[in-house]
């Protein structure tokens, strides 16, 4: 998985797609007490002691140890958390393009040492009930991360990890497959043209193909032209066949050694455990080196540069004609000085974070482009930050107002500086991340520590953020000009900057397949008659070693034993407010409260349903009451963790043909604010502002442009979207609200002239669903704040009281379901019946300027409560890890791909980046046959429980307990009854839902591909090409 700078908790880009508690967990006193015992000096299985620090603020203790012998260095993070994590970084700076540390990453995953079977990695996922297993390549370093909540699983996890990156095999074989290999298109017939394929080969293709990757890329290349930040460490396209295995194997041997590397643990788990059992099965086998593999700084440059690229055109950017992105990129300091780091976070976000910082007045609210550009604000990913400021979507002539008014912009802050309240809604917003549980947050600080780590900063350091908070409270007081001055430093005085402008070039996906092609003739030109039928034999011993059925006997695993056998119940409380149904969950919430309300859309009139996914997005951004929408923002952002409203299709647990429709409410705050909290949600339910055409247009352009640039990233989800549409009537509305429908809806909005129609409409729609009526709420709090809460909640209901109004559902079928299963003469919720509904088959192929497809054919099978739902859910596990993935990703050279039960009752095949499309079709009938077959083991079925059970029993927040019960109506109860129908699946069940649901002749079935032009497709009337 390559990652790319910025969005590091935000996105994740995976290698891959997509418990129960042992003796040995001492639970007398806390984990982070028990950390607190040890002393610097002492010594623990061949690791020292150098510090050991309280940090009150995350909850954790840490503890800084290093090896002995090779020197390596290892934080550990006790918290009473049983999501424990494992991570190891190395730090991988490559001078060249050809991806080494990417294609290293992928194969070290591919066997090792003790583990030699085939891809240990992938066959891991099926032997383990792991929260999270991966591996990141980022510019500088290369992280291989996992979580479980099972102590034996961690263990086991933990020898295979360790073995992987210190002792892998590195076959030849391996490194075709990942990398890049050359090969007959059809690899059994030797007159088939070549062609370059490999994993890692198309996922770079992929990720390039979206322009705001694209952009990036060259930012970084070009702000830091001297050393391991000018190359593509992922690997651009066209450098990767250059790498050899020799060269692959040579990296490694420098990079991945212990005195280069950086361990993290994290958990409840006790340390001794882990240091060693990795002291044993790894770094007792090294001596330490110089690694000799640091960055050295950027030399600073004496004047500012430009550069330009170019891009492929966007077929559905919301304005063809203003396509260009230009911004300033400016180099800051070393991000391993913390302080400094978190001012400069600080800073950037008070100058581009929402409606009332100065660059989105300056840039945004003129409507010179759609949104800022893709790179955005403060970077501390690479040895040195960055910030960067620009737009997207804008038109070329506007290029020197551009400029213009970023400079300008720089000379108003250090005029005028920033208003005290932005600055205290910041520091609220950083109170609230502190507070809020998250289910990963070991992997949160595992990234959030990644950088500054790999450049020999402290990470304790970074953790204690409340001392960073007072050191900033205490420069401003001493200096109100401090943020002033900074700006002038790194902004206005700053010599190293860079104008990179970027315009889409018509003929670019015709020169990158022409660039390709020459490439491929240079390497095929000087090919003798030998090395062609080398080439070929080579094909055919790669085809046959991916056939083979691999012997994993060697590789640890849990048992279906090991998994517990009843579901933890979460207990809550049915009540009402104002005459409204509450339910209200006690959670340990470090004092926050959590709101959410779902309000239906059965009265809302058919002709406003496209329109209900821009209201959702624009409720919260318009003002309200007596706040225009900027202080509305402010106090959104003073007194709360954020406000969004999102629409939602929620398929019936027992029906297919039956599913409720409505928009979710969400917020959350600290329980101090409870009052300012519902005080904002009451303003937006009694007087929304909607005549604001200027501020409409703004998040319309923002909107259309989210979505245009989310295809190439999500493409298998639009894939899935657009095939059940004509297979369930929830299908169909999930087609409306998030798939292609929608984003050409809004791109044709984007393009109006004039909104009035837009406006017109919002109004209509806000009377049908803000309506106390058709709505029910929950409340997620500590047990000591629930009444307080409740009773905020009443005065809420009262306040909007007056907008009670029955109205009439548009659907004359209404289905209705308890809100609390005993007590059927209670609270309900309103579902849509649609019983005479007819699923019809069709094939969609979306023509996209990508060079890499996303497949799709989703089955309408049968409903959550049904008694072969279970079995589907297993099936579709297996068939991925035993079929799929070996005709996919592995011969077929695809990114992922494979096969998912879906809640609405869908079955779903997918591939992702894929370099082949209706091939890929014939795989997922292949696998159908496969499962028809019955030749699988009880090995392969216990593997898929075990993966079905790992995503079942994964962690839940506090904020979210009870959430499954509250939306889709799914209680404790009919989830063990899930539970128990999972563990009961059978050989003899798995083939009979094959031929039940699945055969050529049973099944009912929808097709999509989203992907480059495609002579084929063209060709065959049975396909709808849009």
């Amino acid at each position: 998985m390559f990652r790319q700078t910025k969005a590091v908790l935000q996105k994740l880009r995976c290698r891959r797609f997509g418990g129960q508690r042992y003796t040995w967990r001492l639970s007398s006193t806390s984990a982070r007490e028990r950390a607190l015992q040890y002393q610097p000096g002492q010594k623990i299985h061949g690791f020292t002691v150098r510090e050991v620090v309280a940090v009150p603020d995350l909850f954790l203790t840490a503890l800084k140890l290093t090896h002995d012998k090779t020197g390596a260095q290892y934080l550990h993070a006790a918290r009473d958390d049983s999501n424990n994590l494992f991570s190891v970084q190395f730090r991988t700076t490559p001078l060249d393009s050809t991806g080494v540390p990417h294609i290293l990453e992928h194969t070290v995953l591919c066997g090792s040492k003790k583990y030699p079977c085939r891809d240990p990695f992938f066959k891991m996922l099926n032997r383990s009930l792991s929260t999270f297993m991966n591996a990141f390549t980022a510019s500088d370093y290369t992280m291989y991360p996992f979580s479980t909540q099972n102590s034996k699983d961690f263990q086991n996890l933990l020898s295979v990890y360790l073995d992987a990156v210190f002792f892998p095999c590195l076959r030849e074989l391996d490194f075709w497959q990942e990398g890049w290999r050359l090969e007959n298109e059809i690899p059994t017939d030797p007159n088939s043209p070549l062609a370059f394929k490999g994993v890692v080969f198309n996922e770079m293709k992929g990720v390039f193909a979206d322009n705001e990757r694209l952009y990036a890329q060259h930012l970084q290349n070009k702000l830091y032209p001297d050393h391991t930040y000018s190359v593509v460490s992922g690997g651009e396209p066209l450098a990767i066949p250059d790498l050899t295995w020799e060269q692959l194997k040579q990296f490694h041997a420098t990079h991945y050694h212990p005195s280069n590397a950086r361990f993290f643990t994290y958990g409840d788990l006790p340390l001794e455990q882990h240091l060693k059992q990795i002291e044993e099965e790894a770094l007792s086998k090294f001596e330490r080196i110089d690694p000799n593999t640091e960055v050295p700084s950027q030399p600073h440059w004496t004047g500012p540069r430009e550069a330009h690229v170019t891009c492929s055109p966007d077929a559905l950017a919301p304005d063809p004609t203003r396509q260009n992105t230009l911004c300033v990129s400016y180099l800051l300091g070393d991000i391993t000085d913390t302080f400094e780091g978190f001012t400069l976070s600080l800073l950037s976000s008070l100058m581009i974070s929402g409606p009332n910082s100065p660059f989105y007045k300056a840039l945004i609210e003129p409507k010179i482009g759609s949104d800022f550009s893709s790179v955005v604000g403060y970077d501390g990913s690479t040895k040195e930050a960055s910030f960067s400021v620009g737009l997207q979507g804008m038109a070329k002539e506007d290029t020197d107002r551009v400029k213009q008014i970023i400079s300008q912009t720089i000379d108003d802050i250090i005029e005028n500086g920033f208003e005290e309240e932005r600055i205290e809604a910041l520091l609220h917003k950083i109170e609230i991340q502190m507070k809020h549980q998250s289910t990963n947050f070991g992997l949160s600080l595992a990234s959030y520590i990644a950088s500054s780590w790999n450049h020999d900063g402290d990470p304790v350091e970074l953790l204690q953020i409340s001392e960073s908070v007072a050191k900033f409270r205490q420069a401003l007081k001493e200096n109100p000009r401090f943020l002033q001055d900074k700006v002038k430093q790194y902004f206005k005085e700053n010599t190293h900057r860079l104008t990179l402008s970027m315009s889409p070039d018509e003929a670019y996906l015709d020169k990158q397949t022409k660039a390709e092609e020459e490439k491929l003739q240079k390497k095929t030109q000087a090919l003798t008659d030998g090395d062609r039928k080398e080439i070929y034999e080579k094909g055919l011993e790669l085809l046959a070693a991916q056939s083979k059925t691999h012997d994993a006997s060697c590789l640890p695993a849990l048992k279906v034993s090991d998994i517990d056998a009843t579901t933890p119940f979460t207990p809550v409380q049915i009540g009402s407010a104002g005459g409204v149904p509450a339910q209200y969950c006690e959670q340990p919430t470090n004092g926050l409260v959590y709101f959410r309300a779902m309000c239906s859309l059965n009265t809302l009139p058919e002709d406003l349903r496209l329109y209900v996914p821009l209201f959702c997005s624009v409720i919260t951004k318009m003002g309200c009451g007596a706040l225009d929408y900027r202080q509305q923002a402010q106090q959104m952002a003073l007194r709360t963790g954020g406000m969004s409203v999102s629409p939602q299709v929620i398929p019936d647990s027992a029906e297919l043909d039956v599913y409720e429709q409505g928009v979710l409410l969400f917020s959350s705050c600290l329980d101090r604010n409870l009052p300012h909290m519902f005080k904002l949600w009451s303003d937006i339910f009694n007087s929304p502002h909607f005549d604001d055409e200027e501020r409409l247009r703004v998040l319309v352009m923002m909107s259309a442009q989210e979505l245009a640039n989310g295809i190439s990233y999500s493409g298998h989800m639009y894939a899935m979207t657009r095939a059940g549409r004509h297979l369930t009537p929830a299908g169909d509305l999930q087609e409306t609200f998030g798939g292609m429908e929608q984003v050409k809806f809004m791109k044709r909005i984007a393009e109006m002239s004039d909104l009035s129609q837009v406006i017109r409409a919002l109004p209509r729609i806000k009377k049908h669903i803000l309506n106390p009526v058709n709505m029910r709420c929950a409340i997620n709090a500590a047990p000591q704040k629930m009444s307080d809460t409740a009773a905020q909640l009443e005065t809420f209901m009262k306040d909007i009281a007056e907008y009670r109004k029955e109205r009439k559902a548009v659907r004359p079928n209404i289905t209705e379901r308890p809100l609390d299963p005993l007590n059927a003469s209670g609270p309900s919720r309103k579902l849509i019946s649609e019983l005479n509904y007819h699923p019809c088959q069709m094939k969609t192929f979306f023509r996209m300027p990508f060079p890499v497809n996303f497949v799709s054919k989703s089955i309408r099978t049968v409903p959550f409560t049904h008694d072969d739902y279970a079995s589907l859910c297993i099936l579709a596990r297996m068939t991925t890890a035993k079929f799929l993935h070996g005709e996919i990703r592995e011969k077929g050279g695809a990114y992922g791909g494979g096969a998912r039960m879906g809640g609405g009752g869908l079955f779903s095949f997918y591939s992702y980046r894929d370099p082949n499309s209706v091939q890929t079709l014939s795989a997922f009938a292949k696998g159908v046959d496969w499962a028809k077959s019955g030749n699988f083991t009880q090995q392969d079925i216990d593997e898929a429980k075990l993966s079905v059970f790992s995503a079942v029993d994964s962690p839940v927040a506090p904020a979210d307990k009870g959430m499954n019960r509250f939306l889709s109506g799914v209680t404790d109860e009919m989830k063990q009854s899930h539970r128990q129908k999972l563990f009961a699946v059978s050989h003899q069940n798995l083939v009979d839902v094959a031929e039940r649901y699945l055969s050529f002749g049973q099944m009912t079935c929808g097709v999509s591909i989203l992907g480059p032009e495609n002579e084929t497709i063209n060709k065959d009337p049975s396909w709808i090409v849009k």
